[in-house]
C-alpha cells in the first residue's frame, strides 16, 4: 500500500513539473544549436559545438557521442588548447559509455600536452585522469604521485571542487590498494571540500566514494547509508546520470542482503533515469541487475531475456566490463537450470571480456562461479582448482573481504569428499570473515535505512507545496527586514545620490559644451567646403569661355546655335545654383546637370567628341540620391586637360552602378592622359583642388555612414598611358 502511494505521488510530481522542465531543457538545446549554426567563424562554431556537447553529456549521451567524431576532426586545424579540449571531451564520453580501452588510449594521448600547455587547470585535468588510469592498472604508487600533483594544482587554482575531486580519487586509489584507513581519511577530506565548494554534484560523488569504500571492505550498512545521501544530493543537483548510477549501486546492496523487492525498485529507477538521458550503457547495466533479481526469484526466462537485451547494448558500446558482468550472470542462470554447457560457454566469454579489460577482481568472481558449476557436476578437483584460483587472485589484489564465500564453497566441497578436517578448516576461515548475527543485523538496518529514505521521499513530495509557501513567507519576512534596514540608510544614501547627480550634471554640461563646440566647428568646415566647392564648380574660366562661345555665335549671326547654347547655359546655371547647397540630390538631376554641361562643351568644341551617360535601371527604380556636382570637376578635367577636341574619336562615358549597397561612379575619357597633360606644363591647381575637395567629401560620407568609399584615378590605356579613368565609390542612399 505504501509503495502504491509513493508511486502515485511520484506520478503527480512528474505530471506537474516534468513538462515545464522538458520545455526549458528543449529551449536550452535549441539555443545552443542556433549558436552553432549562427557562428561567424570556424573557431566560434567549434567552441559552440563543445558547449552543445557538454550539454548533451548530461542530457542525451547518444547525441554527445554523435558529436564526438566531428569535434575531434575539426579540432585538428586549431591551436593546442582547443585540440586538448576536444580530446578531453572525447575521453569523458568514452568513460560515460564504458569504453575504457578508448578512454585510456585518449588519456595517454593527452599526456604530451603537459609540456605544450602550462596552465594549472589543464595540468590538473591531465594529472587527475592519469592517476585514475594507473590506479585501474593496479599501478598504485604511480597513480598516487599523479593524483598528488593534481591536488597541488587544484590548491594553486584555489578551486575547492577540484580539490574534492582529487581527494576522491586518492581515496579510491588507497581502497584498491586495500588501505582502508587511508582511503576513509581522504574520502572524508573529499566530503569536507565538497561541502565548502557548495557544488552538490561534487558532494554527491564524494559521498558515493565513501559508499564504494565501505562496500569494498564489506560494511554494507554504512555503504548504503552514504549512497542514500549521495542519491539525495544528486537529486537536488538534477544530475540524472548520477541518479541512474547510485540507484543501481543501492539496488546491488539490497540484492546482496536478499531484499529483492527493494533491489528491483532501485534497478527499475536506474533504468528509468538511464532512459531519460538515452544512456544505453546505464540501461544495459540496469537490465543486467534486474536479471540477477529474476535469477534469485527463479524467473529464468525473464532473466535470460533481460541479459540478452543488455548484451546487445554493451556490444555496440564495446563495454568489456559490462559484457563480462552480463555473461557471468547468464552463466549463473544456466547453472541454476543445470544447463552446464551453456553456463560454461558464458563463463568463458565473461573471462575473455574481463581479461581484455584487465579486471582481475571480476575474473576472481568468474573463477568462483565456475568452481560452483564443477561442484554441482561433482567434478571436485576442477572445482577446487578454480575456487583456489579465485582466492589466489583476490589475495594478490588484497580483496580479502570478498573471499569468505569462496571459503564456504570449498568447505562444502571437502565435506562432499568426506574430508572433514579440511572442511572444518575452511569453515573456520569462512567464520573468521563473517559473523552471521552481524550480517542479519546489517541486513535489518539496511532495510530500515531504505524504508527511511523512501519515507523521506514521500514526505518531500507531500510537503513540496508547504515548503514553497514557507519559502515565500520567509522571503516576505526577509524583504520586510531589508526594507527596514534600507530606511535606516536612506538619509546617508540620499546625500550620496544628490552628490552623484550634481557630478553627473556637471559632467554632462561639460560634455555638451565640448560637443556643441565640435558641432559648430564641423558646420563651419562644411560651410567652407560648400563655398569652396561652389567656387570650383562655377569656374570663372568656364563662364568666360561660355560667354565667348555665345558671342562668337552672335557675331556669326548663328542664332540657332547661340539660342541653343544660351538655353543650355541658363538651365545649367539654374540647376547648379538650386542644388549646390543641398547634401543629396536625385541622381536623375545630377545626370541632367552633366548632360547640359557636356552638351554645351560639345557645342563649344564644334562636335569634336562624343559623350554617354548611363545608369542601372535598379538605381532609377530605387530613386537613388547623390551628393551634388561630385562628378563635374572630373568631366571638366577630361575636356580641358585631356584635350578631347584634339583627339580623333574622342569620347567621355559616365556610368552609375550599385554594388553591395555602394554607389559606384565611373568616368572614362580617351584624352591625351595625365602624363601628356603634365608635360604641357599647364597649371594643375584647379585639378588638384577638385581632387582634394572630392576626396574630403568622400571621407566625410564614410564617417557619417560607416562605409569604405573611395576615390581612385588611373590611366584608361595603361600600356600607352593615355586617357583617364576615375572611380568614385559612395554609400548608396535613397529617398524612395
Amino acid at each position: 500500500m505504501r509503495k502504491t502511494l509513493f508511486l502515485f505521488l511520484v506520478l503527480l510530481v512528474v505530471l506537474g513539473y516534468s513538462a515545464p522542465a522538458h520545455a526549458q531543457s528543449q529551449a536550452k538545446e535549441e539555443q545552443l544549436i542556433r549558436a552553432v549554426t549562427a557562428a561567424n567563424s570556424s573557431q566560434q562554431r567549434f567552441e559552440s559545438m563543445l558547449e552543445l556537447g557538454d550539454y548533451y553529456k548530461a542530457k542525451n549521451i547518444d547525441k554527445a557521442d554523435s558529436l564526438r567524431k566531428e569535434i575531434l576532426t575539426d579540432s585538428r586545424k586549431f591551436e593546442d588548447s582547443l585540440r586538448f579540449s576536444a580530446l578531453m571531451y572525447s575521453a569523458e564520453v568514452y568513460l560515460i559509455r564504458g569504453d575504457l580501452d578508448s578512454y585510456f588510449s585518449t588519456i595517454l594521448a593527452c599526456q604530451p600536452f603537459l609540456n605544450k600547455l602550462k596552465g594549472d587547470k589543464v595540468q590538473f585535468t591531465i594529472y587527475r585522469h592519469l592517476g585514475f588510469y594507473h590506479s585501474k592498472m593496479q599501478e598504485f604508487e604511480t597513480a598516487k604521485s599523479y593524483l598528488k600533483l593534481a591536488l597541488k594544482k587544484a590548491k594553486r587554482l584555489r578551486d575547492i571542487a577540484k580539490q574534492s575531486e582529487a581527494y576522491r580519487h586518492i581515496a579510491l586509489n588507497f581502497m584498491r590498494f586495500n588501505e582502508k584507513d587511508s582511503s576513509l581519511f581522504y574520502a572524508n577530506k573529499a566530503i569536507n571540500s565538497g561541502r565548502r565548494s557548495g557544488n552538490k554534484t561534487e558532494l554527491a560523488q564524494s559521498f558515493n566514494t565513501f559508499a564504494e569504500i565501505y562496500s569494498f571492505f564489506g560494511q554494507a550498512e554504512l555503504g548504503v547509508a552514504k549512497n542514500l545521501v549521495a542519491l539525495n544530493l544528486a537529486q537536488g543537483a538534477g544530475n540524472t546520470l548520477l541518479l541512474a548510477r547510485y540507484c543501481r549501486e543501492v539496488g546491488v546492496t539490497q540484492r546482496d542482503i536478499l531484499n529483492l523487492d527493494d533491489a528491483e525498485y532501485y534497478f527499475r529507477r536506474s533504468l528509468g533515469y538511464s532512459q531519460a538521458i538515452n544512456d544505453k550503457r546505464q540501461m544495459a547495466l540496469a537490465l543486467t541487475y534486474l536479471a540477477t533479481v529474476q535469477l534469485d526469484r527463479d524467473q529464468y526466462d525473464k532473466a535470460v531475456k533481460n541479459a540478452n537485451r543488455s548484451i546487445i547494448y554493451l556490444t555496440a558500446l564495446n563495454d568489456l566490463n559490462g559484457l563480462g558482468l552480463t555473461h557471468n550472470v547468464l552463466g549463473m542462470v544456466y547453472k541454476e537450470q543445470e544447463n552446464y554447457s551453456e553456463a560454461s560457454i558464458n563463463f568463458n566469454q565473461a573471462l575473455v571480456f574481463y581479461e581484455s579489460a584487465s579486471n582481475k577482481q571480476e575474473i576472481a568472481e568468474v573463477y568462483h562461479n565456475v568452481g560452483t558449476v564443477f561442484k554441482e557436476q561433482k567434478r571436485y578437483q576442477n572445482a577446487l582448482k578454480h575456487l583456489n584460483r579465485s582466492i589466489e587472485i583476490r589475495e594478490q589484489y588484497k580483496a580479502k573481504s570478498q573471499i569468505y564465500q569462496t571459503y564456504r564453497v570449498i568447505a562444502d566441497v571437502y565435506k562432499e569428499l568426506n574430508n572433514s578436517t579440511l572442511a572444518l578448516e575452511y569453515m573456520e576461515k569462512y567464520l573468521d570473515y563473517v559473523d552471521i548475527n552481524t550480517t542479519v543485523q546489517a541486513a535489518t538496518r539496511i532495510a530500515e535505512l531504505s524504508e527511511s529514505y523512501r519515507s523521506e521521499q514521500r514526505e518531500r513530495l507531500i510537503n513540496d507545496q508547504a515548503d514553497s509557501i514557507q519559502r515565500q513567507r520567509q522571503e516576505r519576512e526577509m524583504t520586510t527586514a531589508r526594507l527596514e534596514y534600507s530606511q535606516l540608510r536612506n538619509n546617508f544614501q540620499m546625500y550620496i545620490i544628490i552628490a552623484f547627480i550634481i557630478i553627473m550634471v556637471m559632467a554632462g554640461l561639460i560634455l555638451f559644451y565640448r560637443w556643441n563646440q565640435t558641432n559648430i566647428k564641423q558646420r563651419q568646415r562644411e560651410a567652407e567646403m560648400s563655398q569652396t566647392l561652389l567656387r570650383t564648380q562655377m569656374n570663372p574660366h568656364f563662364v568666360f569661355n561660355a560667354m565667348s562661345v555665345i558671342q562668337s555665335y552672335i557675331y556669326d549671326n548663328d542664332t540657332e546655335n547661340s539660342s541653343k547654347f544660351l538655353v543650355n547655359f541658363s538651365r545649367l546655371m539654374r540647376l547648379i545654383l538650386e542644388n549646390s547647397p543641398k547634401e543629396h540630390i536625385p541622381m536623375e538631376t545630377e545626370m541632367e546637370i552633366l548632360s547640359k554641361y557636356l552638351a554645351m562643351q560639345k557645342l563649344r568644341f564644334q562636335e569634336r567628341f562624343e559623350y554617354e551617360i548611363e545608369a542601372d535601371d535598379e538605381l532609377i527604380a530605387e530613386a537613388a540620391h547623390i551628393p551634388p556636382m561630385i562628378t563635374q570637376p572630373f568631366i571638366e578635367n577630361s575636356i580641358e586637360h585631356g584635350q578631347l577636341h584634339t583627339i580623333e574619336g574622342g569620347f567621355i562615358k559616365v556610368s552609375f552602378t550599385k554594388v553591395d549597397k555602394m554607389l559606384h561612379i565611373t568616368i572614362i575619357d580617351n584624352g591625351i592622359g595625365r602624363k601628356a597633360s603634365k608635360a604641357k606644363k599647364k597649371s594643375s591647381a584647379h585639378r588638384s583642388m577638385a581632387m582634394e575637395i572630392t576626396a574630403e567629401r568622400v571621407e566625410k560620407l564614410n564617417k557619417k555612414f560607416r562605409t569604405d568609399g573611395y576615390l581612385h584615378i588611373e590611366d584608361y590605356n595603361k600600356e600607352e598611358k593615355t586617357g583617364t579613368k576615375v572611380l568614385i565609390s559612395l554609400p548608396f542612399t535613397s529617398k524612395a
